[in-house]
């Protein structure tokens, strides 16, 4: 846990470091703070009004952790899941948006995203304290109460019911993707049009840099501790989302230290196991956050190709997929703008 912090101070900073000289021509407004357990950091550009709507989308943030926490007593996935196999539960609209979103990925994906993974992120316990790696037998025993399908929403009443007991819900790969779309909802209603914001992995930009350039974003060496590079590349972007998911962000660090093997994170719904297609990291951009965040992790969970392949045929998204051996694959909207910041990756056409 220690070393995820660590990474994302390094995360943020690259970000802020990479951005730009910036002319100072509009108030500078940066807040860091910790939601979604996460280390989140703003910054905005504007006069006091945009330092209001900062606090604002602040506070939004925190209001949509409240309705979608696993673990926040009172909300919205808890009461979900404690009433799995019994009744339907009445939620917020955000959160019953946001796992209908949720559903319609899973069935894109073909599962390679599925919130009902709660029962097997419980067994592994990788964010916590007491990590460990499980039995065959107790991971297929979990494994059968993971299942999208038999997530029933009603619409008309705005409640959610999972049909089998034991089931539960995580959100965590798509809810932290909607707190940004609101965070930029708010900003761009207050009048702010140049914004940079980090939430821990997801980053945001309002359009660009507030010397017109765009801004230039440092995407993390997944390997940072054997390069050490801060990023293998770096993306000029103007109004976008850049999400990236990977095996370095949260692991087992004592079974890493003794054997080598990353157990992550990112689950593969289909096995139970940590993600193992090939990659060590990935990057989705395009416009909204919560797309990107859901596909960063279909995209992990898939593989290069099948993944790729996926993203390619969805409208104005793009996609980075990082292999074990460094190379750097990307969709074709990519392929001519893209180059490596260091020389332990290369690009392949």
């Amino acid at each position: 846990m220690k070393r995820f912090f660590a990474v994302l101070i390094v995360l943020i900073l690259v970000l802020f470091l990479v951005s730009g000289c910036i002319s100072n021509t509009q108030g500078q407004h940066d807040k860091s703070f910790f939601a979604m357990d996460t280390v989140m950091t703003f910054r905005v550009y504007g006069d006091r009004s945009a330092k209001k709507a900062m606090n604002k989308a602040i506070d939004r943030i925190k209001e949509i952790e409240s309705h979608m926490s696993s673990t926040h007593k009172d909300s919205d996935v808890v009461k979900i899941n404690k009433a799995a196999g019994v009744e339907p539960v009445k939620v917020h609209d955000d959160t019953f948006y946001v796992i209908k979103k949720a559903v319609e990925y899973g069935k894109l994906s073909n599962g390679a995203l599925d919130i009902t993974i709660r029962p097997i992120v419980e067994l592994w316990g990788i964010t916590s304290d007491k990590p460990r790696v499980p039995s065959q037998e107790e991971i297929e025993e979990k494994l059968a109460l993971v299942d999208y399908n038999k997530v029933v929403l009603d619409e008309d009443k705005k409640t959610v019911f999972l049909e089998n007991e034991g089931m539960g819900i995580d959100l965590g790969a798509i809810a932290k993707g909607f707190a940004a779309d609101e965070a930029v909802r708010i900003l761009r209603e207050a009048g702010v049009e140049s914004a940079l914001l980090n939430l821990g992995g997801n980053v945001i930009t309002i359009g660009s840099n507030p010397d017109g350039r765009p801004w230039r974003i440092g995407i993390q060496d997944p390997r940072t501790e054997e390069t050490g590079q801060p990023h293998f590349t770096i993306v000029g972007v103007t109004d976008a989302t850049v999400v990236s998911s990977g095996d370095y962000e949260r692991y087992i660090e004592e079974v890493y230290e003794k054997t080598g093997e990353r157990y992550h994170h990112i689950f593969d719904p289909r096995t139970g196991y940590p993600a193992q297609a090939g990659l060590i990291a990935c990057t989705i951009i395009t416009s909204s956050s919560i797309d990107a965040d859901a596909l960063s992790t279909i995209l992990f969970v898939m593989g290069r190709e099948e993944g790729l392949k996926l993203i390619e045929g969805l409208d104005n998204i793009e996609g980075i997929a990082v292999t074990t051996d460094k190379e750097i694959y990307t969709t074709e909207g990519l392929k001519a703008s893209l180059i490596p910041s260091n020389d332990n990756y290369r690009i392949v056409d």
